[in-house]
């Protein structure tokens, strides 16, 4: 028995005989597919990362144009009320124009 199991590790080559190799090789091995932050989970979280970084800059973007169009009606709320939602004086007609670019 021993001397048919020498006989299947000399068949291998160096590199697979060497016990530091084995040992570093099924420790990738381990590291890469069994642990618990192993590669494919770190590449999900990393699509996450980016994704909600993503997110942050657009709702940033959002909040910034808000914050100004706040102020502009803080200043402007009559022209604001009419532009928006098209009230108008007793004595006045509202006409509204579409642009069809914008639709």
């Amino acid at each position: 028995m021993a001397n048919l199991f020498r006989q299947l590790t000399n068949m291998l080559p160096a590199p697979l005989r060497n016990r530091y190799f084995l040992a570093l090789a099924l420790f990738f091995a381990y590291m890469i597919f069994f642990d618990r932050h192993d590669l494919l989970t770190q590449i999900q979280l990393q699509r996450m990362v980016n994704k909600l970084q993503d997110d942050r800059t657009y709702y940033e973007e959002k909040i910034e144009e808000e914050k100004r169009e706040k102020q502009d009606m803080d200043v402007n709320q009559e022209r604001f009320a009419r532009e928006r939602y098209f009230m108008q004086r007793a004595d006045e007609d509202v006409y509204i124009i579409v642009d069809e670019e914008e639709e």
